[in-house]
């Protein structure tokens, strides 16, 4: 007999945890809807084509290849086959791949149909993706994203606006945390004030880890990647800015002071923090110089979310990309966007019980089942209450009583109702409180006016 188990990395999720994960996704997407953002969908599978090269060297080794229908190996050689080189097979017998995230998927939207698209295109998206990463705490093969982005303008108002939907989501959410703040064109700066600006991304992928590895091991790095001892030293000075986001930035304007394109991130940080500051976030924002991001197409504002009471790597991020959509034969249109990392949310507010305890609700109200006549008098009124909005369960068997209350006991239901010959014939409710272990007698309408207003 074969045991079942899953893939690595991968889910199963109950009636419990689905609805603490509906809990958030409804969270977030009741604050996107707030500021004007619409739903679309993409698919599962995406042209490999429209997926690598969008990630940088890393994001193209995590993603999911997906094996060509019928006989994928016709086309191999035998030589091919012995080569064992695994790359160049999944190159030809692999044309599809999972999405590794949703933002290029988006951008793919855009171009194929930006006739029926009014710009500024203001968008939300609530699915999984997939990476070939190693499972780890916080880190999964198959998670959720949910993202926001505004593309086809390059107001970076809209910049504030994400802010603000960060910060909203955290709140409703009861979870204190600090938003990181740095920008593309800083870094970009800062690796052509070093004598690297060719090296960009050599020094974005080793200063992102900074705050998982440490500054000795992001210079060993950078080491093996053949920047020489100048560099390294010429770069310090920027990951050791201390003080205010203000006193940062006014270092930053000397430091960068040789570099048009690292002055021009800190006029774009500044108006940022502007405008942002009036706005007054319960949020802290922080500008991290640390921060870069991994994902190669950012190319302005860039941000990270951390939960303060928690342990736990970023759980929303997102940032400014000037011409994803150029990959796809449209240029010029700018988009800013963010993500939050349903998964890793999930998981804060399970360590820090900070689930609503309406968030794992289910049933409201059971009713036992006494037997055909009581059922068939019972029906109607269930479904009046299922109308009026109340959570309704009849048991379907007219079994033992201490069965159908132990069925209510471990489903953490809070009400039973006893309906017997006797209350049946009274027109009465025997309602029994499960937590209190009280009951009370209601007459059908006590009943609706108990609970159907709740």
């Amino acid at each position: 007999m074969q045991k079942p188990t899953l893939p690595k990395g991968m889910r199963d999720f109950g009636p419990v945890e689905m609805a603490r994960r509906n809990y958030i996704f409804d969270t977030i997407r009741s604050v996107y809807a707030l500021y004007g953002y619409r739903q679309i969908e993409t698919p599962t599978m995406e042209q490999l084509s429209t997926l690598m090269g969008k990630y940088g060297e890393e994001g193209d080794r995590l993603l999911f290849k997906v094996l060509n229908s019928g006989d994928a190996l016709r086309d191999l050689s035998d030589a091919e086959l012995l080569e064992r080189n695994a790359l160049r097979f999944a190159n030809k017998v692999c044309e599809k791949g999972l999405r590794y995230d949703l933002t290029v998927p988006f951008a793919r939207y855009v171009v194929m149909h930006r006739a029926e698209l009014t710009l500024p295109f203001r968008r939300y998206q609530i699915q999984p993706v997939w990476r070939a990463d190693r499972p780890q705490k916080g880190r999964y093969r198959e998670f959720y994203q949910c993202d926001a982005d505004v593309i086809g303008s390059t107001s970076l108002l809209s910049e504030v606006e994400l802010l603000q939907i960060i910060d909203e989501v955290f709140r409703r959410l009861g979870l204190r945390v600090r938003i990181l703040l740095n920008n593309r064109k800083v870094l970009a700066g800062i690796a052509e004030v070093a004598g690297v600006g060719d090296r960009l991304v050599d020094v974005t992928v080793a200063i992102d880890k900074l705050d998982k590895i440490g500054e000795d091991k992001v210079f060993d790095e950078l080491r093996t990647k053949g920047l020489s001892e100048d560099a390294l030293e010429r770069l310090r000075p920027f990951l050791k800015l201390s003080g205010s986001n203000r006193e940062k930035l006014a270092a930053l304007r000397t430091l960068l002071a040789s570099s048009a394109e690292g002055l021009q991130g800190i006029e774009e940080l500044s108006f940022i923090l502007d405008h942002v500051e009036p706005l007054e976030l319960g949020a802290e924002l922080v500008l991290d110089l640390s921060l870069a991001r991994g994902l190669s197409y950012y190319t302005g504002a860039i941000l990270e979310v951390k939960a303060l009471d928690a342990a736990m790597g970023s759980i929303s991020g997102g940032g400014r990309y000037d011409n994803l959509t150029g990959i796809f034969g449209m240029d010029g249109l700018s988009g800013v966007g963010i993500s939050f990392g349903a998964d890793r949310i999930y998981d804060v507010l399970a360590e820090l019980d900070l689930f609503p305890e309406a968030a794992s609700q289910g049933t409201q109200l059971l009713f036992a089942n006494f037997g055909a006549a009581e059922v068939s008098y019972l029906l109607p009124i269930i479904a009046r209450l299922r109308r009026a909005g109340v959570a309704t369960e009849l048991y379907p068997e007219a079994a033992k009583m201490k069965k159908q209350l132990g069925y209510a006991d471990s489903l953490a239901i809070p009400y039973v109702v006893l309906v017997g010959e006797e209350e049946r014939a009274a027109g009465r409710f025997t309602v029994k409180d499960m937590r209190a272990g009280t009951q009370l007698q209601l007459s059908e309408e006590e009943l609706f006016d108990r609970f159907a207003t709740k």
